[in-house]
């Protein structure tokens, strides 16, 4: 278990250890609302759908992002599962293209793995990006086309639960969480690093199948140019429900 924890945290440690080398690095502060459903169909498939609202300029004085993720599952086992979907992504007004929105179309592609030692529980994701970008002509028009890259990222969380029941109906348990993220394409020379989110809060398990999570993240960013970075100090609000609709389903994970 301690080597799980050191592996959560080298991330985090890492990217701050990179912020204190870098001088241009721009603090803001975030609100991030959002709602997680995976729904088992049969014994093989299943849907993935999760919806986003960011919040920007002092938590909440301006939008950031609006994200829609929609996805077909497929159950190696019941905990192992493929998953290839699409992702909308509206980039509001910011740095980069400060005078129009931005819309962004994802394809993804996910391994996913849930794991239970007694009673804690981690879930661990490998996920592929492919992006494509609407091109911005001086800030303040859309252009023709789109840019094209592609990212990695990896993401681990733990559940400690706090009650001696373990994780159940009513009971509150640790959620910690950390991704990174890494640029692929040949074109990215300054940022192969993308960022990386930690995240620590406390979640309360609301049903059988179902808890809210709230808690600090913080979002470490590369940007284009390489010598720039932003940090985030982001307040983190998600819902997960997971559902088992198969006829006969003893459990649902």
């Amino acid at each position: 278990m301690k080597h799980i924890i050191l592996a959560i945290f080298w991330g985090f440690n890492l990217t701050h250890l990179y912020a204190q080398t870098q001088k241009q690095v721009i603090q803001e502060n975030q609100l991030w609302l959002g709602y997680f459903n995976q729904t088992r169909l049969t014994d093989k498939w299943g849907l993935w759908a999760d919806i986003h609202a960011r919040a920007t300029d002092d938590f909440v004085g301006a939008p950031s992002k609006f994200l829609f993720r929609a996805g077909l599952m497929y159950y190696l086992t019941d905990d192992l599962k493929l998953t290839n979907g699409y992702n909308f992504i509206n980039h509001f007004p910011e740095e980069g293209h400060a005078n129009i929105s931005m819309p962004e179309h994802r394809m993804w592609q996910q391994l996913q793995l849930h794991t239970k030692y007694g009673k804690v529980r981690t879930m661990q994701w490998l996920r592929l990006e492919e992006r494509w970008r609407r091109n911005i002509k001086n800030d303040s028009e859309l252009a023709e086309g789109y840019r094209f890259d592609t990212r990695l990222r990896f993401n681990y969380m733990l559940n400690l639960p706090l009650s001696k029941k373990g994780i159940v109906p009513k009971t509150f348990f640790v959620a910690i969480n950390n991704e990174i993220f890494v640029n692929l394409s040949r074109k990215i020379v300054y940022n192969t690093f993308d960022q990386n989110r930690f995240f620590a809060g406390i979640s309360y398990q609301t049903g059988a199948h179902s808890n809210l999570q709230v808690g600090y993240m913080n979002v470490y960013q590369q940007l284009g140019a390489g010598s720039r970075y932003r940090s985030f100090d982001t307040i983190r609000l998600f819902y997960f429900q997971n559902l088992d609709v198969r006829k006969n389903a003893s459990k649902n994970h």
